[in-house]
C-alpha cells in the first residue's frame, strides 16, 4: 500500500469535483491538488485508502498552457486551503468548473447538456471579491486560515481574495487571545464593517482593540449571540431596496452575485401581477422582495427559514409590502403544513446539502407553472433534479456563476417546468 509522503511522476487526465484533477498511478486512482488536466506532475501522497489516493502536485514536469503563477504566497501544497484553482487563468478555471458540472448533471441525473460558467462583473482577476472571511486562529492567538483537509491553521498576513473592506478590518494584523475564530464582514455597497468573534470558551477574556471604528464585536456566551459594540450586521443594497443582514447571517459573498441571482431568478420565473410566490430558504428575503414586488398587494409571497436572526431580518426588510408572510421554520416541516397551498412560481437556495426529496416532492405538490433552483454544489443539485424528474418537472433552463474565483466553488441556476403542463392546470383547477 502507497503510504503518505510517497513521491512519483503521473499524468494528470482530467478534472474531478471539488478541486481535484485526476490522474492513475499503478493502477490506482490518484486525486491530485494543484495541477491541471494534460500536465505530467510529481506529487506527494497526503492521505492513502484502498481505494484512492490523495496527493499535491510538488513539481510539474510538463505545464498546462492554462497554469499561471499564483498571486498570493500562501497558495500551494501544504499552505492555504481557501483556493484551489490560483494555479489556473481566470478562463481556464471557468472551464474546469464547467466541466464538473456537466459531469455530476450527467453522471447523477442522466441529464446531458453543455455548461457554460459565466464570469460576473466587477472582479475580472478573481481577487478582492470575498465580502466576508472567516478566519480560525492558533492557540497563540495568531489569525489565519485552515489548510486543505486539515484543522491546521496556516497563518497569512493577508487574503487575496478578500474584499477590500474586509481586509481594512485589519483582523490578520491583530493577536486574537481567547479566540477561536473571527469573521470579517463588509457590505458590499456600503462602509458597514462587522467583525463576530468565536471565543475558545465560556469567556473571550480581554478583546484587542480594533482599527476599524465602525467594527462590530459580537460574543457567544451560553448559546446566545450578545452585541459588544457597534452595529448588529450591515446594510446591503439591491436595486432599489437596502437589506439588513445580520453580522452572522447569509448573505452572498460575491459583492456583483446578489443583484446577478436576483435578476437571474426574476428572469426564470417570469412572476406576475396576482400570483402566489414561494420562496424557500430565503434568508434575509432577498429574493423574497423581488418576488413580491413582481406579483404586486394583489398576489402573495410567502418565504421559509428556518434560522431565527435571518427571520428577524427578513421581516424588518420587507415590513412595508403587506401582502409578504414570513415563517419560521424547517422546510420540510413548513411545506407540510403548507400541503393545501397552490403556488404559481416556487425559488429555493438550500445550504450545500440541497433540498431533498421529502422537499422536492412538496414543491411538486404545490403545481407551480415553474421552479427556479439556485445551488452551490452540483451533486446535491443533481441528485435532486433527479428527483423532480421523477415528479413530473423537466429541466427547461441551466445558467452558472463564477460568485467564488480562484476556488472550485460555483454557483448554478436550474429552471423546471411541468412536463404536462395542461394537467398542472387542471389539477391546480380543481
Amino acid at each position: 500500500m502507497t503510504r503518505a509522503g510517497t513521491e512519483f511522476e503521473l499524468t494528470v487526465d482530467d478534472v474531478a469535483h471539488g478541486g481535484w484533477c485526476v490522474g492513475r498511478h499503478n493502477g490506482q486512482v490518484v486525486f491530485v491538488r494543484h495541477a491541471l488536466p494534460g500536465e505530467r506532475v510529481r506529487v506527494r501522497v497526503t492521505e492513502s485508502t484502498s481505494n484512492l489516493l490523495r496527493a499535491d502536485a510538488v513539481e510539474v514536469l510538463t505545464a498546462s498552457p492554462d497554469r499561471v503563477e499564483a498571486p498570493c504566497r500562501f497558495a500551494g501544497p501544504g499552505a492555504c486551503g481557501g483556493c484551489d484553482w490560483q494555479h489556473a487563468a481566470p478562463e481556464a478555471q471557468r472551464r474546469l468548473k464547467a466541466k464538473v458540472v456537466a459531469d455530476q448533471l450527467r453522471r447523477i441525473a442522466g441529464i446531458e447538456r453543455e455548461v457554460v460558467v459565466e464570469e460576473l462583473p466587477g472582479t475580472p482577476g478573481g481577487l478582492g471579491w470575498r465580502t466576508r472571511v472567516r478566519f480560525a486562529v492558533d492557540a497563540d492567538g495568531t489569525p489565519g486560515l485552515r489548510r486543505h483537509r486539515s484543522h491546521d491553521i496556516e497563518p497569512v498576513d493577508r487574503c487575496l481574495i478578500a474584499h477590500p473592506g474586509v481586509t481594512e478590518l485589519g483582523v490578520t494584523e491583530l493577536p486574537w487571545p481567547g479566540v477561536r475564530e473571527v469573521e470579517a464582514v463588509a457590505a458590499a455597497e456600503r462602509a458597514d464593517r462587522a467583525v463576530v468573534v468565536t471565543p475558545t470558551g465560556a469567556k473571550l477574556g480581554t478583546l484587542p482593540e480594533l482599527k476599524a471604528s465602525s467594527a462590530v464585536l459580537r460574543r457567544f456566551k451560553g448559546g446566545r449571540v450578545q452585541q459588544v459594540r457597534g452595529r448588529r450586521g450591515v446594510r446591503e443594497i439591491v436595486g432599489e431596496r437596502e437589506f439588513r443582514v445580520g453580522a452572522g447571517g447569509f448573505w452572498q459573498v460575491h459583492p456583483a452575485a446578489a443583484r446577478v441571482f436576483t435578476e437571474a431568478i426574476l428572469a426564470s420565473l417570469a412572476p406576475k401581477p396576482g400570483e402566489t410566490a414561494l420562496d424557500l430558504y430565503c434568508g434575509s428575503g432577498l429574493f423574497t422582495a423581488a418576488l413580491a414586488e413582481a406579483v404586486g398587494p394583489e398576489g402573495r409571497a410567502m418565504g421559509v427559514e428556518s434560522g431565527n436572526d435571518a427571520v428577524r431580518d427578513a421581516r424588518y426588510n420587507l415590513r412595508d409590502l403587506e401582502h409578504v408572510r414570513i415563517e419560521r421554520h424547517d422546510v420540510a416541516a413548513q411545506m407540510r403544513e403548507w400541503a393545501d397551498v397552490r403556488a404559481d412560481v416556487v425559488a429555493l437556495d438550500p445550504p450545500r446539502a440541497g433540498a431533498g426529496a421529502e422537499v422536492v416532492r412538496s414543491i411538486a405538490g404545490t403545481r407551480p407553472r415553474a421552479v427556479a433552483y439556485l445551488s452551490c454544489d452540483p451533486a446535491t443539485l443533481a441528485r435532486d433534479l433527479a428527483e423532480f424528474d421523477r415528479v413530473g418537472y423537466r429541466l427547461v433552463d441551466f445558467r452558472a456563476f463564477d460568485a467564488f474565483p480562484m476556488t472550485h466553488h460555483v454557483e448554478m441556476l436550474a429552471t423546471l417546468e411541468p412536463v404536462n403542463p395542461a394537467r398542472r392546470h387542471r389539477e391546480a383547477r380543481d
